[in-house]
């Protein structure tokens, strides 16, 4: 969003105050576990940007809670169905070979949006060591959401995703929709139904040196999230508010996953 649209969409100027508020107001509280799926922009005008939007989510947690988010690098995806765009098909190879390996505490986020990319610079923020499917926690379980990130099936029982149903986390989407909601993903790989598998390589660093990791994945899709989103919320409900301009549900994600991952039983 142009800078002159944001400043149109607010009466006043977004503040880290402003924002603490709100949250409060929808339902975030102090000591929760909290995915966060965002974008800076459906906010409105915020004053500092990005970390004006981290500060406020830490204050209203505190140390004792819990900030996720997604910090996923899909350039470390394997590039032979890379589509948008493709690249020439003699480039594959290359590009498998001369990456520099993922690096948690370097490599960026792709398609994230600014605030999970600042999230992942900020003192005590750990990353998990996935190089396409990463997440960044801040907080008192940051280290349990974390660590021991597997490296297959990156977004099931063995991700982050999982740790967060573990303690019983909440889903805020911020101007955002289902679509955007990685908890379906783990739905997905719970729910029994056919995904088909593939088996890729990416580069990490182990001891110093680059070697090439071999991992197993599923195809996932979301092209059904806003029904299976629509249909939660017919049947068990979330809250919604506004925080800033951004129109924003907060959501049980214990609840959504089990309730996903039935939808997609029945409906798949």
């Amino acid at each position: 969003m142009p800078e002159a649209d944001a400043i149109d969409e607010v009466d006043d100027p977004v503040t880290v105050s402003t924002l603490v508020s709100d949250l409060r107001e929808l339902g975030v509280g102090a000591g929760d576990t909290l995915l966060v799926h965002s974008s800076l922009s459906s906010l409105g005008w915020v004053a500092g940007g990005p970390p004006a939007v981290v500060d406020a989510l830490q204050e209203v947690l505190t140390e004792d809670g819990t900030l996720v988010m997604p910090t996923h690098s899909f350039q470390y995806s394997d590039p032979s169905w890379w589509e948008n765009p493709p690249v020439p098909d003699h480039w594959v190879d290359i590009i498998r070979e001369e990456r520099p390996p993922f690096r948690p505490e370097v490599t960026p986020t792709r398609g994230m949006g600014a605030i999970p990319e600042c999230l992942r610079n900020y003192p005590g923020v750990r990353r998990s060591n996935h190089p396409t499917s990463s997440f960044a926690a801040w907080g008192a379980g940051a280290e349990e959401v974390t660590e021991d990130h597997s490296p297959s099936f990156g977004l099931g029982d063995g991700s982050p995703l999982a740790r967060v149903y573990d303690r019983g986390g909440k889903v805020l989407l911020v101007g955002v929709g289902y679509d955007r909601n990685t908890s379906l993903h783990l739905a997905e790989m719970r729910a029994d139904i056919d995904l088909e598998e593939e088996t890729y390589a990416f580069p990490l660093v182990r001891d110093g040196e680059r070697v090439s990791v071999e991992y197993t994945d599923a195809t996932t899709s979301t092209e059904d999230f806003e029904a299976v989103g629509e249909a939660f919320e017919a049947e068990i409900g979330a809250t919604k508010g506004t925080v800033g301009a951004a129109e924003c549900t907060l959501i049980d994600q214990p609840s959504l996953v089990d309730f996903a991952e039935s939808w997609f039983e029945a409906n798949r």
